[in-house]
């Protein structure tokens, strides 16, 4: 089984048994930074949300069924209190655990069900070559991106095109598309940007980002763009963990030269992983 595969695994068979990221992460074989990359390139969701989503669901059956005493479900739902648990349910499917109690009936909230995974989201991914980059500065347009709303992605790009003539000292022709900044929640920072000589004269409306000197994994994405989720996914969860490599707890990047075709999104480009011993 890949990473996500087990994290799957543990977070239904240990559902009511308290678990932290650290565990999950151990027992997929990988640290906590590639599993929340592997488990969201997976699902698309986040790891721990995932448990939390599985959890509240669970309660908000048994609350439906007449469970009468919502502290039990509380701590088996890992919630310290009462309050905790009913501010997370109600934030979550908009309504309080009295409430659907009150109802006995669970099937117009947003549940979340056990994800079964899809062995034909992986392609047939060939090997990638190895290279120690230099450090790098990148300029261009960013936003914070959760698994919420990563469908703008695209949309940067749409506002990278039509603002990049703005970028001073931009070095090349090679666009780049950085994620950075990632936190345990699958959160992280996008940059649709170019490589820049330095940032003294770069307007403030644009985002930035020193990528330092690594040794990358750098794999060509032959297809067009928008499948590039699966080999994302084959890459995280199937290649990184067989290679006797970690991952490198630095941005990762698309390389986009000039093969690509932004209007049609053919052409291919790179993907490049940091990676270390």
């Amino acid at each position: 089984m890949n990473p996500a595969q087990k994290a799957l695994w543990y977070i239904e068979s240990h559902l009511a048994e308290p678990m932290t990221l650290d565990e999950i992460a151990e027992i997929g074989g990988v640290s906590r930074f590639h599993m929340v990359r592997a488990f969201a390139a997976a699902t698309g969701l986040p790891v721990m949300r995932y448990l939390r989503a599985r959890r509240l669901t669970e309660s908000a059956r048994a609350l439906a069924a007449g469970a009468p005493d919502i502290l039990t479900l509380a701590l088996d739902a890992d919630y310290g209190s009462h309050e905790a648990f009913t501010r997370a349910f109600r934030d979550h499917f908009g309504m309080t655990p009295e409430a659907v109690r009150a109802a006995t009936c669970a099937s117009k909230l947003n549940l979340q069900e056990p994800i079964l995974m899809d062995s034909t989201m992986t392609d047939n991914l060939a090997a990638p070559r190895f290279e120690t980059a230099k450090a790098l500065l990148v300029a261009g347009i960013g936003e914070r991106i959760s698994c919420d709303n990563g469908a703008v992605i695209p949309g940067l790009w749409h506002r990278f095109h039509q603002e990049v003539a703005d970028i001073p000292a931009r070095v090349g022709g090679v666009a780049y598309g950085v994620c950075c900044n990632g936190d345990d929640a699958g959160n992280f920072d996008y940059i649709a940007g170019v490589e820049v000589a330095d940032y003294s004269d770069l307007p403030r409306r644009f985002a930035r980002i020193r990528i330092p000197e690594q040794r990358y994994a750098v794999f060509t994405h032959r297809d067009h763009v928008a499948s590039i989720r699966r080999t994302v996914n084959t890459i995280w969860n199937h290649w990184l963990p067989a290679s006797g490599l970690k991952a490198a707890d630095a941005p990762n990047f698309e390389r986009y030269d000039e093969n690509f075709d932004p209007r049609t999104g053919n052409g291919g480009f790179e993907i490049w992983v940091p990676v270390k011993e």
